[in-house]
């Protein structure tokens, strides 16, 4: 099978990239290089380079007239990005698979538990508009022209180099500093909503049983663990793995988002609510799914990456000092001390 990654340095793709490899799927990767955030492609995979997203005809030129099997979009996230791809790539693929989100599942969620017939709505966080944008047009396309799309909606995926919190910051170990010199880290709400973590590997693997698929043309799918936690045990987990007493800042989700527009769409339009996922659908394409890594396990391992080198503890100053700006109001405006 030769297969097209645009991207494949990411966090989820990289893990996908590395699977994919292993299975002997003749993989190239087209992308930009290596940026910071970026992981190294497994040996023996091709890389060409050319900005897909800025620079189509070099795109064009790097893809000459090659022909894949499977071509897998992991940086589209507006609908313009869907008409290159159509442009690029029909005629030429016998499947492409769309990376999207399942934050475009309804929100307000009127259930606690997402099937991928759960209808998609999300007024509250512009990207995930985006992505049901993008998905519909590919599916028109699927439908009167044929084209051979295959829809995949990762959840919350989280790896080396990636734990999860409450609030994201660049590089993603800054609430970790944070747990060990034993300052508060927020948590939204009372920390009690339901949540759904898949460490990226296992994710993979049900990914790479997608490729080459029939019976996953036209179809939409979310892979997840089975594992669910709140946010209090998620962030209860991390200060255990680091051997720290948790000091969980509890904050309402709107008290948040008022001083931080910004976390809107990221808290209201995702964290805020339950998150639990039926993966019958998944596990009947892929029969031998299974997602192995507790988040316990996981979040050791990925706390292993961050030690192994302390140029990768980079601490987000910006990001601090939000979390800090925020804590002391809600502190003020409750009338008690920091």
């Amino acid at each position: 099978m030769r297969a097209l990654f645009i991207g494949g340095t990411g966090l989820i793709s990289s893990a996908c990239a590395a699977e994919a490899a292993r299975r002997g799927i003749e993989l190239t990767l087209l992308n930009r290089g290596r940026g910071e955030k970026s992981y190294p492609p497994p040996p023996g995979v091709r890389q060409w380079r050319a900005d897909i997203r800025n620079d189509l005809r070099a795109a064009a030129d790097a893809l000459r007239d090659e022909v894949f099997d499977v071509v897998v979009d992991w940086i589209a996230y507006m609908p313009s990005h869907i008409e290159d791809d159509l442009a690029l790539f029909a005629g030429r693929t016998r499947q492409f698979v769309f990376i999207s989100s399942a934050s475009v599942y309804r929100k307000p969620p009127v259930h606690h538990v997402y099937r991928e017939d759960t209808p998609a709505a999300n007024p509250f966080w512009e990207y995930s508009r985006n992505k049901i944008a993008c998905e519909e047009r590919l599916m028109r396309a699927f439908r009167e022209n044929g084209f051979p799309v295959t829809i995949v909606r990762p959840s919350h995926t989280y790896g080396p180099g990636k734990l999860p919190a409450s609030l994201s910051s660049r590089g993603g170990y800054t609430h970790i500093a944070r747990w060990r010199r034993g300052a508060p880290v927020i948590v939204h709400g009372d920390g009690a909503s339901l949540w759904t973590l898949t460490w990226n590997e296992d994710f993979a693997r049900g990914f790479t049983g997608l490729l080459g698929l029939p019976q996953a043309i036209g179809e939409t799918v979310h892979i997840t663990s089975d594992e669910v936690l709140n946010w209090n045990q998620i962030h209860e987990i991390q200060a255990q793995a680091l051997g720290v007493a948790p000091r969980l800042k509890r904050i309402a989700t709107d008290f948040l988002c008022e001083r931080r527009p910004d976390w809107i769409g990221p808290l209201w339009g995702d964290k805020a609510w339950c998150a639990v996922f039926d993966n019958s659908k998944i596990r009947r394409l892929v029969p031998d799914y299974a997602a192995k890594v507790p988040f316990a396990e996981g979040c050791r391992r990925a706390l292993a990456w961050f030690d192994e080198d302390p140029a990768r503890q980079v601490v987000d100053a910006d990001a601090e000092r939000w979390w800090d700006e925020v804590i002391a109001a809600h502190d003020s405006a409750a009338g008690r001390p920091a």
